[in-house]
């Protein structure tokens, strides 16, 4: 019984991180807006936390974070952004790129674990959908300033405005369709991936005591 429930996680593991592959390579993943871009990437890395655990969350977060990267050098697409900041530091545009991804996936799978213990599982999936997009876009653009805050390019955006009032201003619309997207597909998908038992089932204690 073990090795079949660690086949079936290999399997959706591999099929989520091809799923984002095939997002991160065409235009399904992306919708460039200015030097910004709404990502619906950070489905599958919720998807992965919300099947896969803390663990699924890290792995696919970080091949989106790999793929958010390699857009820098211009393999699978290019980010206008993402040019200037490895002109001035590739090694900082990678962590730039790359950790915040990966923390994203790391703290929604406990996210969901916590809000399910609370609530059902289509509410803890919609849950985690809006809160992959949200940290997703307060770690990137928080690793931005804070790697790259002292430079003329970053200084130039900013104008003058102070932290908060720069990302709130400089995200704008794309991080709102982000979450919104993030939350219903989350939500949906993950409703459909219980009832095919691809999400573990709760306690029967805590099933008993609310509607899946």
């Amino acid at each position: 019984m073990k090795t079949k429930i660690e086949t079936k996680q290999l399997v959706l593991l591999g099929l989520l991180t091809a799923i984002l592959l095939v997002m991160s390579y065409t235009p399904l993943g992306y919708l460039n807006i200015g030097p910004l871009a709404i990502s619906f990437n950070v489905i599958p890395v919720a998807l992965a936390a919300v099947t896969l655990g803390p663990v699924g969350g890290v792995i696919v977060g970080g091949v989106f974070g790999l793929t958010s990267f390699l857009q820098c050098i211009g393999i699978g697409g290019t980010s206008a952004m993402g040019v200037i900041l490895f002109d001035i530091n590739p090694v900082l545009a990678f962590i730039q790129r790359f950790i915040p991804r990966v923390l994203d996936g790391l703290l929604i799978g406990f996210i969901f674990k916590g809000v399910r213990k609370a609530t059902n599982t289509y509410v803890s999936c919609a849950v985690t959908g809006f809160c992959s997009a949200f940290l997703n876009t307060a770690f990137f653009m928080s690793a931005l300033v804070l790697l790259f805050g002292n430079t003329d390019y970053m200084q130039k955006l900013m104008g003058g405005k102070n932290f908060i009032v720069f990302i709130c201003s400089f995200v704008g619309i794309n991080a709102v369709c982000e979450m919104a997207a993030s939350t219903i597909i989350t939500g949906a998908v993950g409703a459909a991936l219980y009832k095919a038992r691809l999400i573990p089932a709760q306690n029967r204690s805590a099933a008993s005591a609310q509607a899946e």
